[in-house]
């Protein structure tokens, strides 16, 4: 298949957060590939330098930075540190999750804090940070990760869903305060994906039921996922903000 090249992604300044795997690795993949200059961390440092070695033959070679979410500290220096060391920051994508299962009354007020620190909080201080960056530069765009389970109200989920619902109210606000510095603010909601971690999940019988109630046939790839990612972030979609985008296959 055909991608589409995006001239305006070309040397803009990238962050993503939650980049070793998955979905995420599919982001540093394909803005690499738009020649986008891409930091990205992850908490799994070996995947991380992995794709640094790989994608060692690009324009731009990704750097990578170590760092777990849950250390406000740490995420506001790591994002100064990519803002000295690329002289700005364009694209901000806010990817990092993690969608443990869990019952109602497994849940204590330390794992409710842990999850919130997990999928939601470090959102909001990774935009705080790069903010400045995109003032500077006379604008920027933010990319925030919702997620369908919520919408499908989805079993033992509950602290994700809690979050992921979050998220979408979070992309509201950030786009109305953002606006006029011309910063636009949107929530990507992918439907299942098809990645390692969710296979861990899922039987063939409930793969197939996954396909069966999409409204397409086939399963989502985090290409699939990356494509609508560069839309949103190139100028193509210069007046799109403050709005939820799905990409599920027709899954709700």
């Amino acid at each position: 298949m055909n991608r589409a090249i995006y001239p305006s992604l070309k040397g803009k300044r990238v962050f993503i957060s939650g980049g070793g795997s998955g979905i995420g690795e599919g982001l540093v993949e394909a803005f690499v590939g738009q020649g986008a200059q891409v930091a990205f961390c992850d908490i799994a440092q070996a995947d991380g330098l992995a794709i640094v070695e790989r994608l060692a033959d690009a324009a731009f070679v990704p750097v990578f930075h170590h760092v777990d979410l849950r250390e406000l500290d740490a995420v506001q220096a790591m994002i100064a540190q990519v803002d000295a060391d690329f002289g700005g920051i364009d694209i901000l994508v806010n990817n990092a999750a993690n969608d443990d299962r869990h019952t109602i009354e497994e849940v204590t007020p330390a794992y409710w804090d842990d999850r919130m620190a997990v999928n939601l909080r470090h959102l909001f201080f990774a935009a705080q940070a790069a903010v400045p960056a995109m003032r500077r530069a006379g604008g920027g765009v933010i990319l925030n990760f919702g997620s369908i389970s919520w919408h499908l109200a989805l079993p033992e989920l509950t602290l994700y869903q809690t979050a992921k619902a979050a998220i979408e109210g979070l992309t509201r606000s950030l786009a109305r305060d953002l606006g006029r510095d011309n910063i636009r603010v949107n929530t990507i909601v992918p439907g299942n994906v098809k990645t390692p971690r969710q296979m861990k999940w899922y039987t063939p019988e409930g793969e197939a039921e996954i396909v069966s109630a999409q409204c397409l046939d086939g399963r989502i790839m985090p290409v699939d996922v990356a494509a609508l990612a560069m839309f949103l972030a190139s100028d193509d979609a210069r007046y799109c903000t403050g709005h939820d985008y799905f990409i599920d296959a027709g899954w709700r």
